[in-house]
């Protein structure tokens, strides 16, 4: 348990002597998880319905549903680079990168679009490089906002299933997407990885450290710790978007039971790129986000793996620019594109 503010940033490594070490610390910090965010129930079937196709300049766009659990449907985009893209191995397979927005009403049409807002087009920047795309809605947006709500308001979610997240709701979606993603013979299965800004990019690391599949991780200004956060309350129970609802008494008593840096700690060894910017508005923090970072760089170095962590900080606002966009894009190619050419 952490007091908030009190006790300075808990250390990764401390009373961490060696590999074995960090994984036992590592499991503790999981089973933490899980319980926080209600558990990952057991996934259903691949199973899609295609609802329309569009052909784009250097794409095709389909318009998909996929199963998930509990009876649900995630509304996606499917972007497949036309044959003439580069990208390919010997097999003929691509790798693929799921695609998750930001806190945006349009869902996965914001980043799959053309009409997409500027700087959040990295769904279809991506395809365009050859990379196969998947963008799914998250629950409450896009497609899937509840009837007579506004976009990213979940009360009917919490009504439905009270001991769960939104955050594990996200994960097992995102999980069933790597299934469906898997399952295409076009995609490369040992290369897939995930991308998001702001609400898409924290859980685009919440993923990789919960799916062994994901081979690389980037998060723009999705990195939000309680350390240093002056509304740490905004992941507790809200009016209108409830992130962990277990969090909140624990929050009303100044204290955490973890912070995020652990988290996005599961994800390690694994390539993982992070974005922040001094003059973001929502998550202002940067102090201690910087001190977050350079955790999980020392965890990297411990684990034999420094040039797989890139942590990136300008004096920049709440965006995904084009020169950082570009970083990340190489980033996602060195270990994505190049690992499969022959």
């Amino acid at each position: 348990m952490y007091q908030l503010n009190r006790q300075g940033l808990p250390k990764l490594l401390d009373g961490v002597q060696d590999e074995a070490g960090w994984l036992n610390k590592r499991k503790a910090i999981m089973s933490l998880w899980l319980d926080i965010i209600g558990g990952i129930p057991e996934r259903v079937p691949v199973r899609y319905t295609i609802i329309g196709e569009e052909k784009e300049k250097d794409h095709t766009r389909i318009h998909l549903a996929y199963d998930t659990v509990y009876g649900d449907t995630v509304p996606s985009y499917l972007l497949v680079p036309d044959d003439s893209a580069g990208g390919k191995d010997r097999h003929g397979r691509r790798p693929a990168v799921l695609a998750l927005h930001p806190t945006n009403e349009l869902g996965k049409a914001s980043v799959a679009l053309s009409s997409g807002r500027e700087n959040r087009r990295y769904g279809l920047e991506l395809v365009s490089r050859g990379y196969i795309v998947l963008a799914p809605d998250a629950l409450t947006s896009g497609e899937r906002i509840y009837e007579g709500l506004q976009h990213f308001h979940s009360k009917p979610f919490y009504e439905q299933h009270p001991h769960w997240s939104t955050i594990g709701k996200n994960a097992v979606d995102h999980m069933q997407g790597v299934d469906l993603l898997c399952s295409l013979e076009q995609v490369d299965a040992q290369r897939i990885g995930v991308i998001g800004h702001s609400f898409g990019g924290y859980n685009s690391y919440f993923l990789a450290g919960l799916d062994e599949r994901i081979q690389v991780a980037v998060s723009s200004c999705g990195f939000s710790p309680f350390y240093g956060d002056h509304r740490p309350t905004h992941w507790g129970e809200r009016g209108w978007y409830t992130h962990l609802p277990k969090v909140t008494e624990w929050l009303s008593r100044y204290e955490v039971p973890f912070d995020f840096h652990e988290i996005a700690a599961l994800a390690a060894p694994i390539p993982s790129f992070h974005y922040f910017g001094q003059t973001d508005s929502i998550f202002p923090h940067w102090q201690a986000i910087g001190e977050c970072m350079a955790e999980l760089d020392g965890l990297y170095q411990f684990l034999g793996a420094s040039d797989k962590f890139q942590a990136v900080m300008t004096a920049k606002e709440h965006n995904f620019p084009p020169e950082i966009r570009g970083m990340a894009y190489a980033f996602l190619d060195r270990w994505l594109m190049e690992s499969g050419q022959p």
